[in-house]
């Protein structure tokens, strides 16, 4: 975080993840601006502003979204908002962290768009924090990135190397869930 310019962060999860938003926040010291722990699915505006309004409260200049999707999605939300630097640690294998697509719930209707201020700034890979899932969310989670995979070979963006990284991430996922 020191090397990419940041001097406040705030740590984003989710209500189940609160431990590792906790854990992060006092590595973090001094650096720290706080945790916001409501992420939630598919990205509710509600959510999005009540983590806005905790940003500019604590004079956060980033945050660290730790988690899955929903907290990755929320980290992108708050990034499209406002000239944070955003951090992804991604705790599931979907690869939400690597795309600039956000998809927001607002008065139960979803939408999803794509702007390049979503793609986060930093992506930290840790893999102790995958390799606790639990088999259930692990299937789920992988099944849901293989499934990216095979939309990227596809894609009408899709270039030779896409191409190339979505087969590995086939071939591997396909050698390793057994």
């Amino acid at each position: 975080a020191t090397a990419a310019g940041c001097e406040r962060v705030m740590v984003l999860t989710t209500p189940e993840q609160s431990d590792l938003g906790l854990e992060l926040a006092e590595t973090l010291g001094a650096m720290a601006a706080g945790i916001f722990c409501k992420a939630a699915m598919h990205t509710p505006t509600d959510v999005t502003q009540e983590a806005l309004q905790h940003l500019l409260e604590a004079e956060a200049d980033s945050v660290l979204a730790a988690g899955g999707g929903s907290t990755i999605g929320l980290g992108k939300a708050l990034a499209l908002r406002t000239e944070i630097t955003q951090i992804a640690l991604p705790t599931t294998y979907a690869g939400s962290e690597c795309t600039p697509i956000l998809g927001q719930t607002e008065n139960g209707a979803k939408t999803t768009m794509s702007d390049p201020k979503l793609r986060p700034d930093i992506v930290l890979y840790d893999p102790e924090l995958v390799s606790t899932l639990p088999v259930g969310m692990t299937v789920t989670s992988a099944l849901n990135a293989m499934a990216h995979a095979v939309e990227g070979l596809y894609s009408k963006d899709r270039t030779g190397t896409t191409s190339d990284l979505a087969l590995e991430g086939l071939s591997a996922f396909q050698s390793a869930l057994p």
